[in-house]
């Protein structure tokens, strides 16, 4: 169940929403005149969060590769790296 707070909630009680973030790691919805208007959310979980979309970006680059045939067998990749890493 997410947790929502007014605007006025924030202003007024700040240090119980930033415990409350930094103890469960997730956000905290901030409304203004009845609307949702804000996501509040820990550093540490923003920062996990940006993290998580680096990786399904470098995840979907990969599957791009394999779709377009941009592979090479494992063997030949082993051996470039032991080449490269002798040089």
């Amino acid at each position: 169940m997410p947790k929502i707070h007014s605007s006025a909630d924030l202003r007024n009680n700040y240090n119980d929403i930033s415990n409350f973030c930094h103890q469960y790691g997730e956000p905290v919805f901030i409304t203004k005149n009845g609307k949702g208007d804000l996501a509040v959310l820990s550093i540490e979980a923003y920062e996990q969060l940006v993290g998580r979309f680096k990786l399904y970006d470098l995840l979907q680059t990969g599957l791009d590769d394999v779709s377009a045939g941009r592979t090479m067998p494992a063997e030949q990749v082993i051996s470039d790296l032991e080449k490269r890493r002798n040089k």
